[in-house]
């Protein structure tokens, strides 16, 4: 028996990857976060497949529907939206595991941060305009954030910010960044990302708040940066002319020296 954790992507069923496809159909077992995960995902469950929607259970229950399936030598899918690696809540759930030696496998999906830059359109790194993006959120009710992790901090930096669960902090949102990114930097706010009813609202700094409509209040993400609809930029030296590299060696010497390190 087995728990199979598995990303289910931002909203599309169709960005669900082919093995979380594959470990749903074959677990006689899901259970899912039926707040974000849509149910035209549970399509690809077993006929006969015990479904749960622990949108409204505790972790406690949580674990005892895992402990009633590894009794019976039953696999589970668990799904979670987005990706697993960040705010899923996977890592409370795997400590219990391990420590009653119940098996376990993680299988990525599609982030929200994606599924937003690709709603834009847009690249969140840019050659000569920044070269780091930054997840983020900003504190909450299910999780306060560490002292140096604040807004201001990462917007020294520069980078892309991809700010989550933070729709209903926006004031403070443009409070915290504007000394660092200035009034005129550009935002995006990308609600329920690749859902049919996915809206982008395209904004600055400073006309952000403005632009927001009151249907908005969650499901949404924060993109700001220089990075978001930038038309000057520097073009990447991966695919210059002149750039030598293993697969195009400029000179004999470097078509040598791929060569002899087993490269094509």
């Amino acid at each position: 028996m087995t728990v199979h954790f598995i990303g289910a992507g931002p909203g599309a069923p169709d960005l669900l990857t082919l093995r979380g496809r594959d470990l749903i159909a074959a677990s006689p077992v899901c259970l899912y976060a039926g707040s974000l995960v849509p149910e035209a995902i549970l399509g690809h469950c077993p006929p006969d497949a015990r479904v749960v929607n622990t949108a409204a259970m505790d972790l406690d229950q949580i674990m005892e529907e895992i402990g009633a399936a590894h009794a019976k030598g039953q696999d589970i899918a668990r799904l979670h939206s987005g990706d697993l690696s960040v705010w899923s809540a996977m890592g409370e759930q795997l400590r219990r595991l391990k420590a009653a030696d119940i098996p376990f496998t993680v299988t990525p999906g599609v982030p929200s941060f994606s599924a937003a830059a690709a709603a834009l359109g847009a690249e969140l790194t840019l050659p000569g305009v920044t070269q780091s993006v930054v997840l983020t959120r900003t504190p909450g009710r299910a999780s306060s954030m560490p002292p140096g992790e604040t807004l201001t901090n990462f917007a020294a930096t520069g980078a892309t910010l991809a700010i989550h669960l933070s729709i209903g902090n926006l004031t403070q949102v443009i409070t915290d960044l504007t000394p660092a990114y200035g009034a005129d930097c550009p935002v995006a706010v990308v609600y329920r990302a690749s859902w049919p009813d996915q809206q982008v609202i395209h904004a600055t700094l400073a006309t952000l708040a403005e632009a927001m409509t009151d249907n908005i209040s969650r499901t949404a993400l924060i993109l700001v940066g220089r990075a978001i609809g930038a038309e000057q930029f520097d073009e990447s030296c991966l695919y210059a002319p002149d750039y030598d590299r293993r697969y195009r060696p400029q000179t004999a010497d470097s078509l040598w020296a791929s060569w002899s390190h087993g490269d094509d």
